[in-house]
């Protein structure tokens, strides 16, 4: 194993667990190609970063960021799933598809994977799916670099902080700690191949469903894959919101992305926040009210 991998780790930590690092890194990689190794150098290196950051599943903020994970998730693929049902609808109404050439291909590639990896990673395949949003998400912001390079110099402060967020928050469920990662929530192959196939096509009919009525206005293309994918995180992560804290935190990536992608803006942004207080206060009055009646109990 490097050495240069080990000392991403604490001082202390790198002494008191050194020597077992590196001898469970050799037995994953000994016979291993070097994807493998690339893979379980990729997982020291953001155990590693965890400890330094004190996100560890013994830490607060490891905690936070395993409660906070699905909703990342989920509002990573609800913007993928909005970004392609756009790009479709447009496409179906005016008849001249806006996402021809290598950029655009990629856009959409990208904005598909995406959309993927945070279905795989809400149904049982949390670390694969994780890393395949993130790849997609990164994808994008790198197309949309590209696009931008000729202008870089004359680029607006705000144009380019728009590629920054969904970075950060595609890199959050890379650094939920694993023992606080998810449940699996769909055990079978078959049950998770269906799961993605589901996904695309339910984002197709999305874009062609009544395409000149209600179809068109973006908050409610932007709500039911918000809706879709809450429902497939589950009762699971809204059981690790318990606080008025932790419920922001849960929030906060939907209306960033859904900023950034145009949904939430100034002319509803107050009945975004009215509608998320309201649901705040059912889930804390809900919760209040299960605790009380397993107190009775």
């Amino acid at each position: 194993m490097s050495l240069r991998l080990l000392r991403l780790y604490p001082a202390q930590f790198r002494r008191d667990f050194g020597d077992e690092i590196a001898e469970a890194y050799r037995e994953a990689t000994e016979d291993a190609g070097p994807l493998a190794r690339l893979r379980e150098g990729c997982d020291i290196a953001a155990h590693a970063l965890r400890l330094r950051l004190r996100v560890g599943s013994a830490h607060r903020g490891g905690r936070l960021l395993a409660a906070a994970a699905p909703f990342a998730l989920a509002a990573m693929g609800a913007r993928a799933a909005f970004l392609l049902a756009s790009t479709l609808n447009r496409a179906y109404v005016t008849g001249r598809p806006d996402f021809e050439g290598p950029i655009g291909h990629t856009l959409v590639a990208c904005d598909l994977l995406t959309l993927l990896g945070a279905v795989l990673a809400l149904g049982g395949r949390y670390a694969l799916g994780a890393r395949s949003a993130f790849a997609g998400v990164a994808g994008t912001s790198a197309c949309l670099l590209a696009v931008s390079l000729p202008g870089a110099l004359d680029m607006p402060l705000e144009h380019a902080a728009y590629l920054l967020p969904p970075l950060l928050i595609a890199a959050l469920p890379l650094l939920c700690p694993a023992d606080l990662r998810p449940p699996r929530r769909i055990g079978s192959a078959a049950g998770l191949v269906a799961l993605l196939i589901w996904a695309p096509l339910s984002v197709a009919v999305l874009a062609l469903l009544d395409a000149d009525g209600i179809g068109m206005v973006p908050l409610w293309r932007f709500a039911v894959p918000v809706l879709a994918v809450l429902v497939l995180a589950g009762l699971p992560a809204l059981s690790g919101v318990r606080t008025a804290g932790g419920f922001a935190l849960a929030a906060a990536p939907f209306l960033v992305l859904g900023h950034f992608s145009g949904v939430v803006g100034e002319a509803n942004a107050v009945p975004c926040l009215v509608l998320l207080a309201a649901t705040g206060l059912a889930v804390r009055l809900w919760r209040r009210r299960n605790s009380g009646t397993a107190g009775h109990a």
